[in-house]
């Protein structure tokens, strides 16, 4: 899973071009939108994109669902890792 959670980093920072922030400085924890990170819902569009890209797991159709998967990066690993083989079919 940290190897993972290190390609989303990675993902993140290349695909919202975050150029003052390094794999090692955001945590898995972290939050990603409003007091963490700081992303916003244009963000959240634009690394669903990249996610559905790399890995063809889409976003979940209930936006509550959605803040809770996107809330971290752990939390984005464990959505990915469990349904992107079940995607992938």
């Amino acid at each position: 899973m940290e190897e993972l959670e290190r390609e989303i980093k990675q993902l993140i920072i290349e695909s919202l071009n975050l150029q003052d922030v390094t794999v090692d400085q955001l945590g898995a924890t972290t939050p990603l939108f409003v007091e963490g990170l700081g992303l916003d819902s244009i963000d959240a569009l634009e690394l669903a994109m990249e996610i559905r890209k790399r890995y063809g797991v889409r976003a979940s159709g209930d936006e509550a669902r959605n803040r809770e998967i996107f809330a971290s990066v752990r939390n984005l690993a464990a959505y990915i890792a469990a349904n992107r083989n079940v995607n992938a079919g």
